[in-house]
């Protein structure tokens, strides 16, 4: 049974210097207040994977968590590039970043074949394209019934998963529902799973046909920390904050404006300021 606990404990027992890190998340519950923990704990050495590494991943790009990241597209969803990012690319700015990247298939693929305990993803994919050129991790191999040229990447298994989900049980049961990208498999391909949530409740409720209940043996630690999710979505409790996402661009851009930016709202401060955020977003809808 997964410890209920406060986010900076489960940062602090399950999140570690030189882990491999997958936070996932698919415009839809991304774990940012996780993130920012991580960042308030000083964790370094991180090899990164997420499928859209985003606003998140460039925090912890440019506050010097990351040695690497494994992805398919990076970008500030809707609004153009992550400067932390590029600027650890172009200039090595904190440090270096080392990058793999992938298709957005072969990423799932990859998550699958963790999940699934096997070393790699088979599947059919990268034929004309570029990245083999540029990414060693991937391979061609031919089946051997019949003869068909496929491709493969090795499977991710990644030390932690650290997701967002809207509610979990007292029991320890999470419940992601809405749009739920690879959360299920990142948890089920991770050694340890970090799960923050909008409430905890005494029983999950009804749920809709697509919704996932991760069960109580596949989570490590679980965090109650309303608004989590904050700028992206919760579905059922806040919608996205978009305008946020266009000032991140302008925050972003000055490594002094960004360093600044990220003392006052994220070393100084808790994940108590997440519920903040979203109650002004749902007073501002209403």
């Amino acid at each position: 049974m997964p410890r209920i606990t406060t986010l900076a404990e489960a940062v602090k027992a399950h999140v570690r210097d030189g882990d491999t890190v997958a936070m996932e998340g698919f415009t839809h519950l991304i774990p940012h207040a996780a993130g920012h923990e991580i960042i308030r704990q000083r964790r370094k050495n991180l090899t990164l994977i997420r499928m859209t590494p985003d606003i998140i991943y460039d925090q912890m790009i440019g506050m010097g968590c990351a040695k690497k990241l494994i992805f398919s597209w990076g970008g500030n969803p809707g609004v153009g590039s992550l400067h932390r990012f590029r600027d650890a690319i172009e200039n090595g700015w904190p440090h270096p970043l080392e990058i793999e990247e992938h298709s957005h298939a072969a990423m799932a693929n990859a998550y699958e074949a963790g999940a699934a305990g096997l070393p790699c993803a088979v599947f059919r994919g990268y034929t004309g394209g570029d990245l083999p050129k540029v990414n060693p991790n991937i391979k061609f191999i031919q089946c051997p019934f019949t003869g068909e040229t496929l491709a493969s990447v090795p499977a991710h298994r990644p030390d932690v998963a650290v997701i967002h989900a809207q509610k979990a049980d007292r029991d320890g049961n999470v419940l992601i529902d809405g749009i739920v990208g690879v959360q299920k498999e990142a948890a089920l391909a991770a050694k340890r799973v970090v799960v923050t949530v909008e409430e905890i409740v005494d029983d999950l409720g009804p749920r809709s046909f697509n919704a996932v209940v991760l069960p109580t043996w596949t989570v490590s630690a679980i965090a109650e920390v309303p608004g989590g999710a904050y700028p992206s979505y919760a579905q059922g409790y806040y919608a996205r904050d978009n305008a946020f996402y266009k000032a991140w661009d302008v925050i972003s851009r000055d490594r002094e404006d960004f360093l600044d930016w990220m003392k006052e709202n994220v070393l100084e401060k808790g994940p108590e300021v997440f519920t903040t955020y979203t109650r002004a977003l749902r007073m501002a809808a209403e």
